[in-house]
């Protein structure tokens, strides 16, 4: 395996377990940044990035913007809102007009499903999803499963449970795509109304138990639960919720004792996770963030390449 088959990093669906493992094993040098007192790589030097972020982020944004400034791209931050959007020029109209303007590489957040996948036929600019709707979020996944290999030595054979608002997740399709392609198996657990009919056909198994889910568990996924889910009535109470699907000290009595717990963030701490299980030995969720910025640097790097694949960064 070379390089990526596409200019475009759009989701885990349709990438191999080859590139997969390709996008993990190019983030691993890029890590190694972090220990540097200078913190700058050449890779990206001249090239343009484009944060194109249609709905609010600080994490995947900020993260973004890190991976490109170290490996030395001009980075340009554009918020729909404030930007030509708002007065009706069309997501088409906008991107040519950062492509004239030198872009080569769009990140792009979007509350429609498929979104950058569009973007990505009318541009030749590589086109890397942060976020498209319910769909995929891909970059989030790939640093979960870097975190995973990271912590665990491995990915092949480990039971994965994920927690929380599989429906509107596209955290869980990407991490389900990901982790079944490496070999793992998935367990998606939450209220029957937050599961939605066909995730079974995606490759994960459902259960609405959560103890009995983590007994055999290796990694516990938990979700984000967004509050409003609970006012439009798709489970009763927040407090049944905490009891029936939080993740506290008492419930991973229940694991194995080296079970790894990941969240996307940022958490509602009390909520789907307790603050004391959040900064746990068990949990890898700091380590997440530092994840994201380099493996974020692996795509940057190699999409730029246009799907061809030079000396990892070093």
């Amino acid at each position: 395996m070379m390089g990526l088959r596409s200019k475009d990093l759009l989701g885990l669906e349709h990438l191999t377990r080859e590139e997969i493992e390709l996008i993990l094993d190019t983030a691993v040098p890029c890590k190694q940044i972090f220990t540097r007192d200078i913190r700058k790589l050449p890779t990206l030097r001249g090239k343009t990035m484009v944060n194109l972020f249609y709905e609010p982020s600080t994490r995947t944004r900020t993260s973004f913007e890190l991976a490109g400034k170290w490996m030395s791209a001009d980075v340009i931050n554009i918020v729909a809102s404030s930007s030509s959007v708002v007065k009706g020029e069309s997501l088409k109209d906008t991107v040519r007009t950062l492509e004239s303007l030198g872009a080569n590489i769009v990140v792009m957040r979007h509350s429609a499903a498929g979104a950058p996948h569009f973007l990505a036929k009318s541009v030749e600019a590589a086109v890397v999803n942060a976020g498209d709707g319910a769909h995929e979020h891909p970059t989030q996944a790939l640093l979960d499963l870097f975190t995973i290999r990271e912590r665990k030595g491995r990915i092949e054979g480990l039971e994965v449970v994920i927690v929380g608002d599989i429906l509107h997740s596209r955290v869980a399709r990407s991490n389900i795509w990901g982790l079944t392609k490496l070999g793992a198996s998935v367990t998606v657990v939450g209220p029957p109304t937050l599961i939605p009919p066909e995730i079974e056909k995606i490759g994960a198994k459902v259960s609405y138990d959560l103890d009995e889910a983590i007994r055999h568990a290796d990694v516990i996924n938990v979700l984000r639960i967004q509050l409003e889910r609970q006012k439009k009535g798709l489970f009763p109470s927040m407090r049944e919720y905490v009891s029936l699907y939080g993740i506290n000290r008492e419930r991973l009595t229940r694991a194995k004792e080296d079970v790894l717990v990941l969240h996307p963030g940022p958490a509602n701490l009390g909520v789907e996770i307790t603050q004391e299980v959040a900064e746990s030995h068990c949990s890898a969720i700091s380590e997440q963030v530092t994840n994201g910025v380099a493996v974020r640097m692996a795509i940057l790097y190699l999409v730029s390449a246009g799907g061809k694949r030079h000396e990892a960064a070093s």
